[in-house]
Formats: structure tokens, C-alpha cells, sequence
């Protein structure tokens, strides 16, 4: 076929993608950075020595607010503080989190005398590449532990870390029902085709 000359009209049909295709494979994008990687069905103390040893993991990156600790309590539990002290046995472990208030994540921090960063701001990856950079490891034997899907599943996934999905830390009586923004992440997953069934 000739070239068109200059400001001709090229009377070739353009092949656009119809939309429905173009809006799945945006689904496919968002759907693989938002999928964990396991889905613990619990709480963080639900992860065990033996899940991190079979998952070749070697450093742990734990969010705090209801991963840790109910975000209206400022102590850990004595359960979650004996929990810890078994996994670090097994990984290196830091807390990376988005809370703005140094004070309360220092205090959590250093009762379970572990290394921290606050005011993350997670789904970005500066603040966390420093705790990578940290504990000096590969990224993918590392694992980003939280409760949120659009911030530390999305951050971890980001990075090439190993991401694992917890339920929240509640304080006895809340039902994660009662947190709005945890129901409007799962909605906004189901409509991007992302599994969040426990696995196997």
C-alpha cells in the first residue's frame, strides 16, 4: 500500500482493542499486585516457625495498627510479645508503619525490642526499602506482614516481597465488619477478580 502523503488521511482501519478487553487486563494488573501471596485466615500469631521455614523467608516486615496491636490500645498482648520472641529465632524482624505518631510506634517498638520506622506511608517504597536495606537479605526472603491490602500487600508486591494477608488485631467484641475501609477493600477486590480465600 502507498505511504499517505503529507496531511492525507490514512484510510487504513485502526485496530483499537475493544474496551472490555483493555479494562481486563488494567483488572489483571491491580488483581497481581493486590493478591497476597498467603492468606492467613488469622492473626499475624498464626504465623509460625515452621510457615516461615517452608516458605524460605529469613526477615519479617510486620505492620503495626491491627496487625500488632488494636489501633486503640497502646500495648501489645503478652500473647503477641511471646509470639515474637519465638519468631525472631527464625527472621530478622522490623515494624514499618504509616501511624504518624513516632511516640506510640516507639513505645510498641521497644517493648518487643525490635527495630521500627513510622510515617511510612505504604503503598510508597522509600521508607520500606530502608528496612530491606536494613536486614541486608534478598527481597523475596523477606515478608511483608499486614492487614490491608492496598497499602502493605500493595507496597510488598511492589517490591518483590513475599506478602502475607492477615485478619485484624481487634479489640474483644469489634467485628471486622465494623471497619469500614477493611469491607471496602474487599469489595474493591471482588470487582478486580482477586481471591482472598484462605489457602490450604
Amino acid at each position: 500500500m502507498p505511504k499517505p502523503q503529507r496531511g492525507a488521511i490514512d484510510p487504513s482501519p485502526v485496530q483499537c482493542q475493544p474496551r472490555s478487553t483493555v479494562q481486563r487486563e488494567y483488572n489483571m494488573t491491580w488483581g497481581k499486585l493486590l493478591q497476597p501471596d498467603l492468606i492467613l485466615g488469622e492473626t499475624v500469631i498464626g504465623i509460625t516457625p515452621d510457615l516461615i521455614q517452608q516458605q524460605g523467608l529469613r526477615g519479617i516486615v510486620l505492620d503495626v495498627d491491627e496487625t500488632l496491636v488494636p489501633l486503640r490500645l497502646a500495648e501489645t498482648t503478652p500473647e503477641v510479645c511471646a509470639w515474637l520472641e519465638q519468631l525472631k529465632l527464625s527472621a530478622d524482624i522490623w515494624l514499618v508503619s504509616n501511624n504518624l505518631n513516632e511516640p506510640r510506634i516507639q513505645r510498641i517498638a521497644a517493648f518487643l525490642s525490635v527495630p521500627y520506622i513510622s510515617g511510612a506511608g505504604k503503598p510508597s517504597r522509600r521508607k520500606l526499602r530502608q528496612a530491606i536495606a536494613a536486614m541486608n537479605l534478598p527481597v523475596n526472603q523477606i515478608a511483608m506482614v499486614g492487614d490491608r491490602l492496598f497499602t502493605d500487600v500493595l507496597v510488598g508486591n511492589r517490591l518483590g516481597m513475599f506478602t502475607i494477608l492477615v485478619e485484624p488485631m481487634l479489640i474483644p467484641g469489634e467485628s471486622v465488619k465494623d471497619h469500614p475501609i477493611r469491607t471496602l477493600e474487599v469489595w474493591l477486590t471482588q470487582l478486580l477478580g482477586i481471591t482472598l480465600q484462605t489457602r490450604p
